[in-house]
């Protein structure tokens, strides 16, 4: 435990020494709050490591402002307290000890990849969150199965929560356009590629990709090396290859059709997501999606 730790952090929190995770920046304790007795998750960023790059520390910068403002939303990891001391900076954040998405996904591999039902529980909790993002002014612009965490090791699909604002940005809604390559290569989406102005609809495009890999267990574009991988994004060439899905449904595709469309105009919105008619016949009847 660092012994320069902030006062207001010691006052509130009591900090567990061992390392829990370790991000490109800093690592993750576990601690509990004094006053609730409830767990969360300490990120400790150390400011040397931040020192020479302005980028990274305007980065962490924009997270902190944009996870204080999307704060209060069920399936957005949130911020609970931001503070600093001479050598570092730490973040309190939601406890999420259920791992993420990706972890899931590869656990399936070699099995079989999500029932229609699974992926849309999750697709369903994704686009709440990324919907309630927009309403807000806010385009994650990395959403990608590594930033989706559970809750917890339940088997509830529904207890997730979107992580990792660090490329997020402020939009205006029907007005402002953003600039500048960012996101991972299987989910970006190919009008950020192309170097022009894009929308908050790039997070469609990303939750769309999610979607066809939870359900067929690979990537809509794929390459062996990220040039190869931005190449077919750019392309857009969508397939639906006989297995696995000749046994998924006409809506699951017409759905992922959709959110993958080239043309941004015509790509579903967030919402428009959420009340696509294949979402509604999965989640209906299913009590872990409420």
């Amino acid at each position: 435990m660092h012994r320069a730790m902030t006062d207001a952090l010691l006052r509130n929190y009591q900090l567990q020494d061992e390392v829990i995770g370790r991000g490109r920046f800093g690592v993750i304790r576990r601690c509990f709050s004094k006053r609730s007795g409830q767990q969360a998750a300490c990120k400790t960023i150390r400011k040397s490591d931040l020192l020479h790059d302005s980028i990274d520390r305007d980065c962490l910068r924009n997270e902190i402002k944009i996870m204080q403002y999307v704060a209060g939303h069920p399936a957005v990891v949130a911020l609970h307290e931001a503070c600093e001391d001479d050598e570092y900076v730490h973040l309190v954040m939601d406890m999420c000890s259920g791992g993420d998405l990706f972890d899931r996904i590869v656990s399936r591999k070699n099995t079989v990849p999500f029932s229609e039902e699974e992926a849309a529980t999750i697709l369903k909790k994704l686009m709440e969150a990324i919907s309630y993002c927009h309403s807000m002014g806010i385009a994650h612009r990395d959403i990608k199965p590594d930033n989706i965490l559970f809750a917890d090791n339940s088997n509830s699909l529904a207890q997730i929560k979107l992580a990792d604002f660090g490329q997020a940005s402020f939009f205006s809604p029907g007005q402002g356009l953003m600039q500048g390559i960012v996101g991972t290569p299987y989910y970006v989406a190919p009008e950020v590629l192309g170097g022009k102005e894009y929308s908050e609809k790039v997070d469609v495009w990303s939750a769309g990709v999610i979607l066809y890999i939870m359900l067929s267990g690979v990537a809509p574009f794929l390459g062996n090396t990220p040039q190869e991988i931005f190449e077919a994004v750019l392309r857009g060439r969508l397939r639906f290859p006989s297995d696995p899905w000749l046994s998924i449904s006409h809506s699951a595709k017409d759905l992922i059709r959709r959110m993958l469309c080239r043309d941004v105009t015509r790509r579903l919105s967030a919402q428009q997501v959420l009340e696509h008619g294949w979402i509604s016949a999965h989640t209906y009847a299913n009590p872990s999606s409420d």
